[in-house]
């Protein structure tokens, strides 16, 4: 099995003017399609080719000798889901069980946005800032480079990705201009009552 790049569900100027064309050409058709064709060449011939992108990453997790493969799985998982996290017309203060669950671990929603921002903003270099749900509890977390909360027994709600290259043309060095944007115009909050739902 060889994986696919998968196509956005939006099309390439549906986030502007939040996240524009030209970020989107490369984060998605540079930089995600880069971490596919290593992914492919990595695992072709190995014991790992054909099996789901959710077990090669499991089977190759803390393993130093396979980090490249590591890496670029995670970063293909890590992209397709942040790819679904955002939308147009998105974020602001959900509503229904994930509003619900939101105010019940976090005590409010304003104290949520303001633990999710503070990760991404203290997350040094590059890496993600993730809601994530561990042993029933909604927490914020945060990991370096590609490493993500399915290497740590956690399930993944919603991802930020603060690596330069998410933001850096449409925000230069102001990142939290973009995680502003971010909660404020462009979480996919079904898509997060969804993972919650499912979970």
């Amino acid at each position: 099995m060889t994986f696919q790049l998968p196509a956005l569900p939006y099309e390439l100027d549906a986030l502007e003017p939040h996240i524009s064309r030209q970020t989107l050409e490369f984060h998605h058709g540079k930089h995600h399609a880069g971490y596919v064709t290593n992914l492919n060449k990595m695992l072709e011939g190995t014991e790992l080719d054909g099996k789901a992108l959710e077990e090669v990453i499991l089977a190759v997790a803390g393993d130093a000798g396979k980090a490249g493969i590591f890496n670029n799985a995670a970063q293909v998982w890590n992209h397709t889901f942040y790819w679904q996290g955002i939308k147009a017309g998105g974020g602001g203060v959900p509503t229904g069980a994930i509003a619900d669950k939101i105010t019940a671990d976090f005590g409010s929603f304003e104290a949520f946005a303001t633990q999710f921002k503070a990760a991404g903003a203290t997350q040094f270099g590059s890496g993600w800032a993730w809601l994530v749900l561990d042993g029933g509890t909604l927490k914020i977390t945060k990991t370096a480079n590609a490493d993500l909360p399915l290497a740590h027994g956690q399930k993944a709600l919603l991802t930020m990705d603060v690596w330069e290259h998410a933001y850096y043309l449409d925000y230069q060095n102001r990142r939290p201009d973009y995680m502003t944007t971010f909660l404020d115009k462009l979480v996919n909050w079904d898509f997060v009552a969804s993972n919650l739902a499912a979970a």
